[in-house]
């Protein structure tokens, strides 16, 4: 652990700079480490996925939340999970409504995929989004609309799946 977290903390420190981090690890009886950073700065999570490039590191995968405290100062919340030779390492920030995030999709081809839902289901903007076409919903619907018509946690509850339709259809017609 001690060798992952002071790799971390130093490459972190030169790439976005002490201040700008927040940097946690703990590793569990299986020798396994798992890493917390939080950025303060949107402007730095490409220099820190950069770093995780030259680490040998890979996108695992990326989830946007947008909880209800979230919503109402005006936030999502962004995490990217990294798989380090077996190790993990979480980078999230916290996104205001409206905010530009570079795409990872140069560095990790498999962020296209999350980068695209979060376009559509968030209206989380992705700077330099290399495929922009949505994945589920029609182009009629407006972005971000399950995010504003229905909480995330009942959006993966299956026995709202029609209930779900019904919102999103019943706000199309009132144009939203």
């Amino acid at each position: 652990m001690k060798e992952l977290q002071a790799l971390l903390q130093r490459e972190l420190d030169e790439r976005v700079g002490e201040q700008n981090i927040s940097l946690e690890c703990r590793t569990n009886r299986k020798g396994v480490t798992t890493a917390w950073c939080r950025l303060k700065r949107i402007e730095d999570l490409l220099p820190c996925a950069q770093m995780v490039k030259a680490l040998s590191g890979r996108l695992s995968t990326i989830t946007a939340s947008s909880r209800e405290h979230a919503r109402e100062s005006g936030t999502h919340e962004l995490a990217y999970h990294f798989d380090l030779d077996g190790d993990t390492l979480t980078v999230s920030l916290l996104l205001p409504l409206g905010a530009e995030v570079d795409s990872l999709t140069p560095l990790f081809r498999n962020a296209d995929w999350n980068e695209r839902e979060f376009m559509e289901l968030y209206d989380i903007k992705i700077r330099g989004c290399l495929n922009p076409k949505r994945l589920f919903l029609d182009e009629s619907i407006a972005p971000g609309v399950l995010d504003r018509l229905i909480p995330f946690s009942a959006l993966v509850n299956a026995a709202s799946t029609k209930t779900l339709w019904e919102r999103i259809l019943a706000n199309r017609e009132e144009g939203q």
